[in-house]
């Protein structure tokens, strides 16, 4: 059993390492920061189109929350323009934040998201998937509770 263990492990290191091997970790963890910036700074300026230009324009896009799992771009679009119209949007900040590289075209982060509005704070966290397309980093799936 321990030889198993022993193996998988290097062979699941060797892997990782092959696939990252040329790949400059600290420059996409810029890059998947900045994207994360942009969209906190959109979110305050009120401005959801803004917050959303950097997740994936597509039908297969994916978003859960809680028990929902939505499809697509243009329904999330939908689902924020409802729920949070005008001044319902609050301030939204980013904490706790983790960027882990998977490959040179794929990574992830883990985090905590607050809106605070003068009443309420909803808080909770977050995994987003990332994928480098030729026009730069996309989500392609969000998972907020």
């Amino acid at each position: 059993m321990k030889k198993n263990i022993l193996f998988f492990t290097v062979v699941g290191f060797l892997l990782v390492s092959c696939t990252l091997f040329g790949t400059d970790v600290k420059k996409i963890k810029e890059e998947i920061r900045s994207v994360i910036d942009r969209q906190q700074k959109a979110w305050n300026a009120h401005d959801i189109e803004g917050f959303m230009a950097d997740y994936w324009k597509s039908k297969d896009f994916t978003f859960q929350s809680g028990d929902r799992r939505l499809y697509g771009w243009e329904t999330l679009l939908e689902r924020y323009r409802v729920r949070y119209a005008g001044e319902k949007m609050g301030r939204l900040t980013f904490s706790d934040l983790q960027i882990c590289v998977l490959a040179a075209d794929c990574a992830y982060a883990l985090g905590r998201w607050k809106v605070e509005e003068e009443e309420t704070v909803d808080e909770g966290v977050f995994t987003i998937i990332f994928r480098r397309f030729p026009d730069g980093w996309k989500i392609i799936h969000d998972h907020s509770s």
